[in-house]
């Protein structure tokens, strides 16, 4: 078995590059077609790039609850983990869904594998 810790290294590894890509879109790279399901083709219009910085910090936070989870960070916090992970367990299960069934080909080939690795790896770090 694998250290949750580790786990949840990877988990924030591939948040990361989640990240990287949205503050991309938000400041205005034109790869709109590979999120949201293609509705924003080339640049995110202003509100769907104030989106993206919302979701930033949205993932953050997430991935501040899968390292607290996994006893990396914010001890204080350990007992509201224990809970929690499991809203990021399921938000990161509507992820991977939503990205498999993407009618965005490129979407669905660049996101799909990255989200399902994220709701392993989360289900992983909530499970042990």
């Amino acid at each position: 078995m694998f250290d949750p810790a580790y786990v949840a290294y990877v988990y924030c590894l591939f948040t990361a590059i989640v990240v990287v890509f949205q503050l991309a879109l938000a400041l205005g790279m034109p790869w709109g077609e590979m999120a949201m399901g293609g509705k924003f083709p080339g640049r995110y219009p202003l509100h769907m790039r104030i989106i993206s910085l919302v979701m930033i910090v949205v993932l953050m936070l997430v991935a501040a609850i899968v390292l607290t989870r996994a006893g990396l960070m914010l001890e204080d916090y350990y007992e509201f983990s224990e809970s929690a992970i499991w809203g990021v367990v399921v938000y990161s299960a509507l992820g991977a869904i939503m990205n498999t069934i993407t009618p965005s080909k490129k979407e669905r080939m660049l996101w799909a594998p990255v989200s399902i690795v994220l709701f392993i790896s989360v289900t992983y770090v909530a499970m042990n």
